[in-house]
């Protein structure tokens, strides 16, 4: 009878569970999206249980439909949106108040705060962060602070917290290193969390989660009768480094999903950015961390989205590729700082606009700009990154949803002037989540994630260098503009 691994990709717009054999081959996917809850202007909520009870009905209709038994499963995989929060009573299990989704700025002003301070010096020095309300420390003490919520018998945790949590049946309160990480509490160079940011933000530490590798025994899960141990856990970003194989210094990926995520090895040094990027610890087996630089834009698929959902000029994300082909103008540039601008600017007052519109101008223009604004948004971070590495990226390896789009894999290869290669398997990040608990549990190797990784296709850049530079200046000159929009 054939075993199995099943990886849990937990989403901000999707939650899926994904059937990978023994041979790390994809055999079978669930997916449904869930809604996104939107109180007031800049802010993000989920509904906690409706993530819990989708995640769980994607597993339960993964091993229907792949027809597999419980017993099957060796191991389970979870990777997860990063810096979104939940807080519960842990004797009810019922959240206090929506999850806060990383892309939330309500706490911008109490972020900004930080920033230019002795403690603004010691969040980037000690947790390889920038002040910013991406993350989930102030998102934290925003709902410790409503009312009530300190007295009562609360915890907390990160979205692969509260799936452990819900899968365990609360016998397990764990996070890993890598989201940990993101919390802008959790010190990466002890690998604890940081008193003296729970003290700054008055956060107790009995709230928080036990940190463990990300390769570790997280609990058990019960599936008709059957315990199946969880094995795996990393935040979605690290997951996909290490399902890219990305496990030498210098080598590098970009995720294009919600946001878009790129990230370097860049081993057992945390270098401190100079340039806009982060810190962050990467996957591993051990207390022994290794890291990785990290720049975060915070839009990309959800700019794709927002054509669908927030102004209806697509129906569907397969549309945009064959309309941006046939797009001859090219006078159009989208900044989709819908929430604010993430690495290199860091800037949470900025926000989304739309450049050079004329009366001959239409909606496949803007189609192809916001197309075209994911690939200039990744040039800025990685021209960020060699600054501080001191490494110049030979290739990218590329990932995600949107990395199917064979335009935008183009562009992207000429704004930057080097070969883009897409993996035959697009799903690295879910992928990541099943590597890692399958090496935990004994059945593959580092070798085999490296043996594993076949290209698709390479994109090679067929641009010259006077129009690549036009449009980099062009592209410069619109967020220029974007920016201070918004008085904190």
């Amino acid at each position: 009878m054939p075993k199995y691994i099943i990886a849990l990709d937990q989403g901000t717009t999707s939650c899926r569970a994904l059937l990978v054999d023994l041979n790390g081959n994809i055999l079978h996917t669930t997916q449904e999206e869930f809604s996104q809850i939107f109180p007031k202007a800049g802010w993000v909520e989920h509904d906690a249980l409706t993530i819990w009870e989708t995640q769980s009905r994607m597993m339960t209709n993964l091993l229907s439909e792949a027809k597999v038994s419980a017993y099957q499963i060796l191991s389970i995989g979870i990777t997860n949106q990063r810096e979104t929060i939940v807080v519960w009573d842990k004797q009810t299990g019922i959240p206090v108040y929506n999850a806060i989704v990383w892309q939330d700025k309500r706490t911008a002003e109490y972020a900004q705060s930080f920033r230019d301070t002795t403690n603004g010096d010691y969040i980037i020095e000690n947790t390889g962060l920038i002040p910013d309300a991406y993350f989930s420390g102030t998102k934290l003490k925003w709902i410790l602070d409503q009312e009530d919520n300190r007295s009562r018998n609360l915890i907390c945790g990160t979205i692969d917290t509260w799936l452990i949590w819900k899968l365990t049946e609360g016998r397990s309160h764990f996070t890993d290193h890598t989201n940990a990480s993101r919390t802008m509490l959790f010190n990466i160079k002890r690998l604890q969390w940081d008193q003296r940011l729970l003290d700054l933000m008055n956060i107790p530490n009995d709230v928080l989660p036990t940190v463990l590798p990300s390769m570790a025994d997280f609990g058990y899960t019960i599936i008709d009768g059957y315990q199946i141990p969880i094995n795996g856990v990393a935040g979605d970003q690290q997951s996909a480094l290490f399902g890219q194989a990305c496990f030498d210094k210098g080598m590098a990926k970009n995720t294009y999903g919600t946001g878009c995520f790129m990230l370097m090895n860049i081993g057992s040094n945390p270098i401190q950015s100079k340039n806009g990027l982060l810190t962050t610890l990467t996957c591993s087996n051990s207390d022994k961390p290794e890291y990785a630089l990290e720049g975060s834009v915070f839009i990309a698929g959800a700019a794709i989205q927002w054509l669908r959902d927030g102004i209806s000029i697509i129906t569907d994300s397969k549309e945009t590729e064959k309309i941006a082909l046939s797009v001859e103008e090219d006078d159009v540039v989208v900044v989709p700082a819908f929430a604010g601008l993430g690495a290199p600017y860091w800037d949470m007052s900025a926000r989304g606009a739309i450049f050079g519109l004329t009366r001959s101008a239409d909606s496949n223009q803007i189609v192809k700009a916001t197309l075209d604004s994911l690939a200039y948004q990744t040039c800025d971070v990685i021209k960020a990154m060699e600054r501080d590495s001191g490494i110049q990226v030979k290739s990218l390896q590329v990932d995600g949803g949107a990395c199917t789009n064979n335009y935008l894999m183009q562009i992207q290869s000429d704004l930057l002037d080097v070969p883009v290669e897409r993996p035959l398997q697009v799903e690295t990040t879910a992928l990541g989540a099943a590597y890692l608990a399958g090496i935990q549990i004994g059945i593959w190797t580092k070798d085999h994630v490296i043996q594993n990784r076949k290209v698709d296709r390479e994109f090679n850049p067929n641009m010259s260098n006077e129009v690549r530079a036009l449009k980099l200046d062009r592209w410069a000159d619109a967020v220029s503009r974007t920016r201070g929009w918004v008085k904190l």
